[in-house]
């Protein structure tokens, strides 16, 4: 069976996401990123990073959450993972593209806007990227123009992924107005019954 490990209100959520999603039976190990047990020499074992997710499958471990991802949708996640060798490496184009284009931006906003003490927040830090984020959300908006997913019709495990870090705009109270395709494909997605077990984890 497999296990994941972390806490919904972290990048965790992107596993026991995709895991809700394809009914499978599995085991999930709470572990507070705030807390003690991801510096345990057991946790350790798992993740030398001393950070969550991380997951075990049999004999398997992986720690990076699109990582994890990737390998659930293929093994487990059936038509989650796309049917043909192009749409497998958009999904993975898309997974690498929200880490590396919109991730850190968009966290820094939430960070400085909702989470730090307010003696710790920096203006200047949320306006600069809230500029950087202009870009890349308006790719995103572009890419759903013509089609109510990012690989077409059906909802995929690239949807899910991207999904996963644009639904902290939320929390980060980020107006979506000026993408409404990004807009409506976002509530879509969030709103799914799966993503709404998942949070409560």
């Amino acid at each position: 069976m497999i296990r994941i490990y972390g806490v919904s209100a972290s990048r965790s959520l992107r596993p026991l996401w995709l895991l809700e999603e394809t009914g499978i039976e599995y085991e999930h190990i709470s572990i507070d990123f705030h807390g003690h047990e991801v510096h345990s020499a057991q946790y350790l074992a798992i993740n030398p990073n001393g950070k969550v997710p991380a997951m075990k499958d049999g004999e398997l471990i992986l720690f990076e959450s699109m990582a994890i991802n990737m390998y659930i949708a293929k093994k487990y996640g059936g038509p989650l993972f796309p049917d043909s060798d192009t749409d497998a490496a958009r999904a993975n184009m898309w997974s690498f593209w929200v880490m590396s284009e919109v991730e850190h931006s968009l966290l820094t906003v939430l960070l400085h806007k909702r989470v730090l003490p307010q003696e710790a927040r920096d203006n200047s830090k949320v306006e600069h990227n809230l500029h950087l984020l202009r870009q890349p959300f308006g790719v995103l908006n572009q890419a759903l123009q013509d089609n109510p997913y990012l690989l077409g019709n059906q909802f995929t495990v690239a949807d899910l992924n991207v999904a996963s870090v644009f639904s902290w705009c939320r929390p980060a109270r980020i107006n979506l107005h000026d993408w409404p395709n990004l807009r409506d494909w976002l509530e879509k997605c969030v709103k799914r019954p799966a993503c709404r077990r998942a949070i409560q984890k």
